[in-house]
């Protein structure tokens, strides 16, 4: 086995292991392996470790992957801001986008979003607890967005993603995450059906998980320390 195919497979299990702790079924959370700063070697060793799912914070960055890498099933989840003369590349070439927190980006990326391809599964950003160095809708805003963004033709609005500041323990970080779930919930209850929560990194996704997430997005534990992309 690669390293990261041991990284992998340990985070799996971690996983797994939460999903338990919680009462909950290891098939009700998803796995977004973050492969920024990383090259298209360490996409293809966690491709062939059985992961499909990856994600991308730098849109430039992500391109030549996504073009070497496009005869491979693989679906690619575009995590990080975006600015507005990046979203036809984002919807041209990702399948999923969990940064929206405007309005005017998620009318682009629906005008952009070419006629042969299925609609662009998105997520609201919130930011739960107004961390200054976060961006995202504040929670008093996402209904609002939510339903603006559910109205967008070439869109499929799936959920709502949050990054809150680290926590310093397990019981604070599922304090935080709870508000994203309760936000969650209260959407769903204004008839969004709304089905993903993106939430938990690999330093809290037991949290997360404990809380409610849907998909955790992981780098670190699956691919190593971040390399400077430069």
């Amino acid at each position: 086995m690669t390293k990261i195919s041991t990284q992998l497979s340990a985070v799996q299990h971690r996983i797994q292991t939460a999903c338990l702790a919680a009462g909950r079924s290891p098939s009700t959370v998803a796995l977004l392996a973050v492969s920024k700063t990383f090259g298209i070697d360490a996409v293809q060793a966690a491709f062939a470790a059985g992961q499909t799912m990856f994600g991308e914070n730098y849109i430039q960055e992500a391109m030549p992957k996504i073009m070497a890498l496009r005869h491979l099933p693989m679906e690619w989840h575009c995590i990080g801001p975006i600015q507005s003369n990046k979203t036809r590349l984002v919807a041209e070439h990702f399948d999923w986008v969990h940064t929206v927190d405007r309005l005017k980006i998620a009318q682009r990326l629906s005008e952009q979003r070419p006629a042969d391809l299925a609609p662009l599964q998105v997520c609201i950003q919130v930011n739960v607890d107004g961390g200054p160095t976060k961006s995202g809708v504040v929670p008093a805003d996402a209904l609002a967005l939510a339903q603006a963004v559910a109205h967008l033709p070439r869109l499929h609005l799936r959920g709502i993603m949050c990054i809150p500041e680290p926590a310093p323990d397990f019981v604070a970080a599922c304090k935080l995450f709870k508000r994203a779930s309760d936000l969650f919930e209260a959407l769903n209850a204004q008839g969004l059906a709304l089905d993903t929560l993106s939430m938990g990194m690999s330093a809290d996704l037991e949290a997360a998980i404990a809380s409610g997430s849907t998909l955790v997005r992981v780098g670190s534990a699956i691919f190593g320390e971040r390399r400077n992309p430069g």
